[in-house]
């Protein structure tokens, strides 16, 4: 299904496949050393290189709990280098992010599909691997 590479505030996830449905952080196989964000910081990196032919979910979603009530958090996606999403998020513990599906197939690449999430915390965090969650496939 998908391989996961962890170093401190980075978390890869390889797709060798589509896979449908809702997928928590926990079943694509992040562990809890994943979770912690001593620095703040946070680089998801989603590489979709390889996974042959495949639909978008209406509308791709990643979404991201943490344990502690962050009262600002910036979050910037690329997809092959373009910037597709920047925002910033008030007050609370989750964020969602809601892609747009036709951006995504037109930035598209035969051989180079990857989708990067920066995220910046005023603090340091902890994610909920359990409820985080990405969602890009029908």
């Amino acid at each position: 299904m998908s391989k996961v590479e962890i170093n401190q505030g980075e978390i890869k996830v390889k797709f060798n496949e589509p896979t449908s449905g809702k997928l928590s952080f926990e079943q694509l196989g992040v562990s809890s050393e994943g979770a912690k964000l001593e620095g703040g910081l946070l680089r998801l990196v989603f590489d979709l290189e390889g996974i042959g032919e495949h639909n978008y979910y209406q509308v791709p979603t990643i979404e991201l709990f943490y344990e502690e009530n962050m009262s600002e958090t910036h979050w910037v996606c690329e997809f092959n280098g373009k910037t597709i999403l920047d925002k910033l998020d008030h007050y609370g513990h989750s964020t969602i992010l809601l892609l747009n599906r036709n951006v995504l197939s037109e930035l598209e690449q035969h051989h180079e599909n990857v989708l990067i999430v920066h995220a910046e915390f005023p603090q340091p965090a902890k994610l909920n691997l359990k409820e985080s969650s990405i969602r890009l496939f029908k």
